[in-house]
């Protein structure tokens, strides 16, 4: 049955892929198709899990009022027991079916653009949907927005999977789907695409933009054709009373930048702690967390599901100040126990959530101080919305449009951007990483660096390195020392041994020092005197982005190359500028070959695609000698003169395409390799058995 079900797949596969070449379509045409379907289906995705979501609480809390009120007139028993049973179903679910569908979900597809090139397994979209549902709809203190994000990225990858899309493309469709489920869940389409653009994509310069906003467009067009244009809180008229009233905003910055922080660090506590310290199978961890939340909820039901009803009253005014204060920690520990003991949601609606319980306990004290230059404490609780979400999220852009797409009201503009900014400085300032990418960082992965990181630890010292270098011997005169300096270019000098192994490094900057010292001095100093002996040397071996932080710590713009720490005999030395040279080098032609390997990919006879004078790209099985080794050990780009554009590899259902493959991973036997380089090096690799 299976096979079947994979031969289908690799039919309509190849049937859409006819259907493209015969209609002689652009790539930037294609590409705008695929993004209206990708928006159509994160729209209909959207309101899927709004009306799972509806349905699972009104089951949980039955009642004729709204849900908080239902909430509210439960049972102490029905609050503690539905929790537990959400958790009861999550666990397993996620556990044995889709472990990515566990937690908030937006760092898990920012790793599949950064490591997998934007796949996504299909069964990811059905899962989230399901596991989220029911932890919101029994009552888990988390959002729905990172659902539906993460459901609209798995939408645009498995789209991208149908039609073979690989390279930029398949990370643009996968932006395409973020871009479309933020926009279905706040119609907000503008704030779709720069949360598209700013978190996941992490690229302001992102070449395929307009793919990207006509996915936020149609999945906003597909939320209002079905729900009406219906905001997603009931926001009151506000305008900024008094100038004088900005200094009250830029403190709000501050203390939405503080509880930001905070909460950045009680989450993974959690995280940390459930997944270290509770003794426990994994998927049976849920339940503690339904417990923790259904027992809070006896004092406090405000913090159960997405909190919007609560929002609305602080929006408006009609909540105690000394409860919106409490609710704001409150909320955090609810918060980091569902999401921390593997219930799945999102990080958005807690983040509103603290954000105008915070604005609200401080609007209510500046209101009643200063009544006369100051709005009302919903201004103040509508404002500090958008800086909880920028404080934790690190971006400002999306958390300022997303309020302002809210309210369409122009006059909260200029407090609301204050108050954002000022909050994401703060935040950075106290920790370096955001509530997303310190997930991944915690899992060894790292975005900060972003691509330039990852093509760097793709160039290898060997291949960079000069053989020629200057030396002094380590007993030369100062003044020989002084004559080799002048009468030569480089602005390092190794000192060397009688055994011709590194002493050390001297740089004509070291040499200011001992110009101006007496004559006699100056007689008695030799080489080794003057050389810096505790600094930094490259191996071979090593990757450039290694070389550039040892040169980064030294403050050196090139260092030696040894044989081994051992041995010190010197090889040569890598320059800081032969590094960023090959940067450049490499950026070009990764975007030269994804557009080849694209051509490649969507071509259903994979010919081969010559693309200048000699040069050509092919797709080959691997040879029986590869298998079961690394692209390192093979040293494919050394021995063959060749560069390993992608990999394609059955998945399933699917094929799953590997871009520029790290140089540890394993070649298999159902491997397809994409390969570029001479013609007669091509033909030579395609002969080996």
């Amino acid at each position: 049955m299976l096979n079947k079900i994979n031969d289908y797949y690799k039919t309509c596969s190849r049937l859409s892929v006819s259907m493209v070449e015969k209609a002689k379509m652009t790539e930037h045409t294609f590409m705008i198709i695929i993004a209206i379907l990708i928006g159509v289906f994160a729209g209909f995705g959207a309101i899927g899990i709004r009306m799972l979501i509806q349905t699972i609480s009104d089951f949980s809390f039955a009642g004729s009022g709204s849900l908080l009120e239902n909430i509210i007139a439960a049972p102490w028993y029905i609050k503690i027991s539905i929790p537990v049973i959400g958790g009861l179903i999550v666990g397993p679910l996620i556990y044995f079916f889709a472990p990515e569908a566990k937690g908030h979900g937006v760092p898990e597809v920012m790793q599949s653009i950064l490591l997998k090139g934007g796949i996504i397994r299909p069964r990811v979209a059905f899962v989230k949907a399901i596991a989220s549902a029911v932890t919101i709809g029994t009552g888990g203190s988390v959002g729905r927005e990172g659902p539906i994000i993460q459901i609209g990225s798995s939408l645009g990858s498995t789209v991208g999977q149908f039609f073979n899309i690989s390279g930029d493309r398949m990370k643009t469709l996968v932006g395409c789907g973020a871009a479309a489920g933020i926009a279905a869940a706040f119609n907000a389409p503008i704030a779709g695409a720069l949360f598209a653009v700013e978190i996941i994509l992490m690229d302001f310069a992102f070449a395929q933009f307009s793919p990207i906003v006509i996915s936020s467009v149609m999945a906003t067009v597909i939320s209002h054709k079905f729900e009406g244009n219906l905001a997603t809180f009931q926001v009151p008229h506000y305008e900024l009373v008094n100038p004088t009233e900005l200094i009250f905003y830029v403190i709000l910055g501050l203390l939405a930048g503080l509880v930001s922080y905070v909460f950045i660090k009680v989450l993974y506590a959690f995280e940390d702690f459930f997944e270290n310290n509770v003794p426990i199978p994994e998927y049976l961890q849920p339940v503690i967390g339904g417990l923790v939340i259904g027992v809070t909820a006896l004092l406090f039901p405000q913090i159960m599901g997405v909190g919007y009803d609560t929002i609305n009253n602080a929006l408006h005014g009609d909540m105690i100040w000394y409860m919106a204060f409490s609710l704001i920690f409150i909320k955090i520990l609810a918060t980091s126990f569902t999401l921390g003991s593997g219930g799945s949601g999102g990080i958005f609606a807690p983040s509103l959530f603290m954000g105008a319980m915070l604005g609200c306990f401080f609007g209510t004290f500046v209101h009643e101080m200063f009544p006369s230059i100051s709005a009302s404490p919903g201004a103040y609780a509508l404002v500090a919305m958008g800086g909880l979400v920028a404080g934790t999220t690190r971006a400002p852009i999306t958390a300022i449009i997303i309020v302002f797409e809210l309210t369409n009201d122009y006059n909260i503009i200029l407090p609301l951007m204050i108050t954002c900014i000022i909050s994401t400085i703060l935040s950075s300032k106290l920790s370096r990483e955001s509530i997303y990418t310190l997930k991944l960082l915690l899992r060894k992965i790292n975005l900060k660096g972003g691509t330039e990181i990852n093509v760097m630890k793709s160039l290898y010292v060997r291949d960079l390195y000069q053989s020629s270098f200057e030396s002094i011997p380590e007993t030369s005169s100062f003044a020989e020392v002084v004559n080799q300096v002048i009468t030569k270019r480089d602005p390092y000098f190794l000192v060397m041994d009688d055994s011709d192994l590194l002493v050390g490094i001297i740089s004509i900057h070291d040499m200011k020092s001992f110009m101006f010292e007496g004559e006699d001095l100056q007689n008695l100093i030799i080489a080794g005197d003057i050389a810096l002996k505790d600094i930094k040397v490259v191996g071979l071996d090593e990757d450039c982005q290694t070389a550039l932080d040892k040169m980064s710590k030294t403050g050196f713009l090139g260092l030696p190359i040894v044989q081994s720490d051992n041995n010190r005999k010197v090889l040569g030395m890598i320059w800081q500028k032969d590094v960023l040279d090959a940067y450049h080098t490499e950026i070009e032609r990764r975007d030269v070959a994804a557009t080849l390997v694209d051509r490649i990919q969507m071509s259903s006879n994979r010919q081969d695609v010559h693309f200048m004078e000699g040069y050509s790209i092919s797709e080959i099985a691997v040879p029986k000698t590869f298998i079961g080794k690394s692209i390192k050990d093979l040293n494919i780009r050394a021995i063959y003169g060749i560069d390993v554009l992608s990999i394609r590899q059955q998945k399933g259902q699917g094929m799953e395409i590997k871009a520029f493959p790290g140089p540890d991973y394993i070649l298999r036997a159902d491997d397809f390799l994409t390969i570029a380089g001479l013609i007669k090096k091509l033909n030579l690799i395609k002969n080996l058995e």
